[in-house]
């Protein structure tokens, strides 16, 4: 049953706003998107307003959720401060809009609790890990397809989250373009192939799609991924990240206590300077660095087998005995390795006796053993 923008409309007419105004009237709702059951969208209000619309957003959530044929919904809060806008006044006893709070009743007392004390662990899953870097391009999300195809080869029970929200690749490097369905509590199914429980932005919207989305529209859509998913009984999640230091990182700290992190990058200058930064950020935020792969470190010859430093060699593994954190390993720049991802085929599975797989497995098989005590106790 295809859902569409009017019938969204009609169902959020009925919410009010915290001043009593019907949703729709309030000048707060972006564009909707309504497509193959799939509903969303965002509620733009004024930072000082915030908390009191959250309750408003719940309410529209949960009202798009009952429209008969809809089957994922994501409604995001956007909080912005209008530019040039000064501080409100503090409260008086008879001032004030009934629940709409001033902003700095919004900030947190000193010495209040750490944005990390809203952590919670993922009901089933052992441990979440992050697989991260500090700029795009640099195989990223092949490693951590890979990677976590290692681990299953381990024995262990994986799940793969892509959360790279702007440009998810899980869907085609896994070759899965199917639309996850829900179960009887309204979570979503992840998809299955090659023995991981996977789920991906990309699963949800078109390839062409284009993600114009506020980073609170992120942090939102990162949540409900971890949230809002039935993965089961797991031993390790892997989430792979978009690239940077940005919302979905910090949503992702804040979230659930992440049991690691590993930093993808290649030889140059270049991408090292932003790996350092991934790894310090995840060390502001106490999460612990599993170690450095080095990606493309090498082009080896199809044909003759030569090795070539495209990008120079052994950048990373200096830049981990500086850091002090663990050296990984090194994937170099393969045409089986390129080729099987764009297939949806993933080298440690379409040639699992190969030299590749084999180098995959062993970066693997030092992350398993840096979770072992995680694991072993869930």
């Amino acid at each position: 049953m295809s859902v569409t923008q009017q019938q969204v409309l009609d169902s959020l007419a009925r919410i009010k706003s915290p001043r009593g105004v019907a949703l729709t009237n309030a000048n707060v709702l972006s564009a909707i998107s309504a497509a193959d059951g799939k509903v969303f969208f965002s509620i733009n209000v004024d930072a000082a307003e915030a908390r009191a619309w959250e309750s408003v957003r719940a309410e529209a959530e949960a009202a798009v959720r009952a429209i008969p044929g809809v089957t994922t919904v994501m409604v995001a809060l956007t909080a912005e401060r209008k530019p040039g806008a000064a501080p409100p006044p503090p409260p008086t006893p008879s001032r004030g809009t009934p629940g709409v709070q001033p902003v700095h009743a919004h900030k947190p007392p000193q010495g209040g609790q750490s944005p990390m004390a809203r952590q919670s662990e993922i009901p089933g899953v052992a441990a979440v890990i992050a697989v991260a870097s500090g700029k795009g391009g640099v195989g990223k999300s092949t490693t951590a397809l890979n990677l976590s195809l290692g681990l299953r080869d381990l024995g262990l029970k994986v799940g793969l989250l892509d959360a790279d929200i702007y440009g998810p690749s899980v869907p085609r490097l896994t070759g899965l373009h199917e639309k996850p369905e829900l179960d009887g509590e309204r979570k979503m199914i992840p998809l299955r192939r090659f023995g991981l429980a996977i789920m991906s932005i990309g699963f949800l919207v078109e390839e062409e799609t284009a993600m114009i989305w506020r980073g609170p529209m992120v942090m939102s859509a990162v949540t409900q991924m971890l949230r809002d998913v039935a993965w089961g009984s797991l031993d390790v999640l892997v989430v792979d990240m978009p690239p940077g230091t940005g919302d979905a990182q910090l949503t992702l700290a804040q979230n659930v206590p992440l049991k690691g992190a590993v930093i993808v990058s290649t030889p140059q200058d270049l991408s090292l300077i932003d790996a350092r930064r991934g790894l310090a950020m995840f060390r502001k935020v106490n999460v612990p660095v599993l170690g450095i792969v080095e990606n493309m470190s090498y082009f080896q010859c199809p044909h003759c087998g030569t090795k070539s430093d495209i990008f120079g060699h052994g950048g990373a593994r200096h830049e981990a005995e500086k850091l002090g954190v663990p050296f990984l390993g090194e994937i170099p720049l393969h045409m089986a390795i390129r080729a099987t991802s764009d297939a949806g085929n993933p080298v440690v599975d379409s040639e699992p006796d190969g030299p590749h797989a084999a180098i995959y497995r062993a970066i693997a098989g030092q992350v398993r053993d840096q979770l072992k005590g995680v694991i072993a106790a869930a």
